[in-house]
């Protein structure tokens, strides 16, 4: 299993972009968190298959329609310990 934290910047809050990460890691088979944060940014955990994680860092370099992101840093994690994908509150 493979496991990346993502932490995207650019005009990600109230785009939609929790939602449509919930939607799209659903659709790869993943798990992990995505939230907000308070300096702006989107934080998301993405776990499963390494093929899946690749795909879905790729989508978040794009994001749903309303996003503008400006830039991602990528580093490799530890898997979360629950399956399914959340929406954990701001930190």
């Amino acid at each position: 299993m493979s496991a990346k934290r993502l932490i995207i910047a650019g005009q990600v809050q109230a785009v939609g972009f929790r939602d449509w990460a919930v939607s799209r890691a659903g659709e790869l088979g993943l798990s992990g968190w995505v939230r907000n944060r308070t300096d702006g940014t989107v934080e998301i955990l993405i776990a499963g298959d390494a093929a899946a994680v690749e795909e879905m860092a790729r989508l978040c370099r794009r994001g749903p329609r309303m996003a503008q992101v400006v830039s991602i840093n990528e580093d490799l994690d530890e898997p979360p310990d629950d399956l399914g994908f959340v929406i954990l509150p701001t930190a």
